[in-house]
């Protein structure tokens, strides 16, 4: 009866409580490094401490790094999956990628000025090994919660995700001020370590089935693994069309976390105060948009909410063609953190539906693989677009073909 399977389901999320909440307290705790150290504070301090950005070298050498992680993740991510799911030890695998980025984020503090290689392996270790931690740790999904949670407890782990970053920011500002920067990446170090430990002490994986006999043996059963995933998503056409309509809209959405900043202090003449109240803001909005669409991803259904999500960021690119004022520009980010939380957390949902049992870290490696390959084309055509007319406003409206390719090939896949 409905009913009767409804409040099964309800007692075991309750029985599961702790599980979800340490599964969400590591979204919590990597997230100070996605905020700091990948997105406002370290980026920065790089390009223009470390290496000095005359001539656009600092911004050569951070994209050298973001790109070879990038690059590093998305070759590795469908096989290091394939190697956990066959050994069972998707958990030894994402305690690895923690301690290595925890470790990497500490040893930026070892960086000076003038240290550019030096700076440069640290990043690409450390990006590396947050990028490709997140592919473990979305495997664990289907294990923690039921088809019937699956959108809401997804939605919470972007949701607490927010809160870190919003936080981490917060306390590394009065740091920043004092211009004491070693201590704000020891600090952000610390914070991933003690808020990743639960995942550790309480997440039990169920997989843990399969011996490790050597290196070797799982490491070319992990290559077979990947190989048969990548065989059967080939086949199978509603897999296909899905991560193809990822691939296009995920790029938008990159393109525009890339170049919103930089949109803003060059057209709009922010300030890196404002920029830094801008990136809360957003922080804040993605939070409530992952809450607020939280229970609608489970009833409506991941597809419908992807698609109101596509339509809201093609409302984000449009308006900003016109925005002439700070005020109106903040208007828009709103918009967009909204739209962040709710698209991230849904497609993340949508994918997890098409996982055959025991196939999750695999499935979810190919799933990194092409959402690292989504930052590619997108900048290429604003950085172009941008050039040949000599302004950024045309580039802003270029990205809404993005979304609209995704959405026309999102409502062919069926749930």
């Amino acid at each position: 009866m409905p009913y009767v399977r409804l409040s099964l389901e309800s007692f075991k999320i309750v029985i599961n409580r702790k599980n979800i909440l340490s599964w969400c307290l590591y979204d919590f705790a990597n997230s100070s490094y996605s905020a700091v150290i990948a997105a406002v504070i370290y980026p920065v301090y790089y390009v223009n401490v470390v290496v000095g950005n005359s001539a656009g070298l600092g911004d050569l050498w951070w994209g050298r790094a973001i790109a070879l992680s990038m690059l590093i993740v998305a070759l590795t991510s469908p096989f290091l999956g394939g190697m956990a799911d066959y050994s069972g030890k998707r958990k030894c695998f994402l305690f690895i990628y923690t301690l290595v980025a925890v470790v990497s984020t500490a040893a930026l503090a070892l960086v000076d000025s003038g240290m550019v290689f030096a700076g440069f392996i640290i990043v690409v270790f450390a990006n590396t090994a947050f990028e490709g931690g997140l592919v473990f740790y979305n495997a664990f999904l289907n294990d923690i919660a039921t088809k019937e949670y699956r959108g809401r407890v997804s939605s919470w782990g972007f949701a607490v995700g927010y809160i870190g970053s919003f936080l981490s920011l917060i306390i590394a500002l009065p740091l920043v001020k004092a211009k004491l920067f070693d201590y704000v990446w020891l600090y952000v170090a610390l914070f991933y370590f003690v808020f990743s430990l639960p995942i550790f002490l309480v997440l039990n994986n169920k997989k843990d089935t399969y011996p490790i006999n050597s290196i070797i043996t799982s490491a070319r059963s992990g290559f077979i693994e990947a190989i048969n995933t990548f065989k059967q998503i080939v086949q199978n056409h509603n897999v296909k069309k899905f991560l193809l309509a990822f691939l296009f809209y995920m790029d938008g959405v990159n393109t525009v976390i890339v170049f919103a900043s930089i949109f803003a202090a060059t057209t709009l003449g922010f300030k890196s105060e404002e920029l830094i109240y801008m990136f809360l803001t957003i922080q804040l909005t993605a939070f409530t948009g992952a809450m607020v669409m939280a229970k609608p991803i489970d009833k409506w259904g991941a597809n419908k909410v992807i698609v109101i999500s596509l339509v809201l960021w093609c409302l984000v690119s449009g308006i900003s063609f016109f925005v002439q004022s700070k005020a109106a520009f903040f208007v828009v980010a709103t918009m967009a953190g909204f739209g962040l939380g709710t698209i991230q957390a849904a497609s993340r949902t949508f994918f997890s539906l098409f996982i055959p049992k025991g196939k999750d870290s695999e499935y979810f490696g190919v799933y990194s693989m092409i959402g690292k390959t989504s930052a590619i084309l997108g900048p290429l055509l604003f950085g172009y677009i941008s050039t040949m007319f000599a302004s950024q406003r045309p580039a802003v409206l270029s990205i809404m073909v993005f979304f609209i390719v995704g959405l026309l090939l999102i409502k062919q896949v069926k749930e």
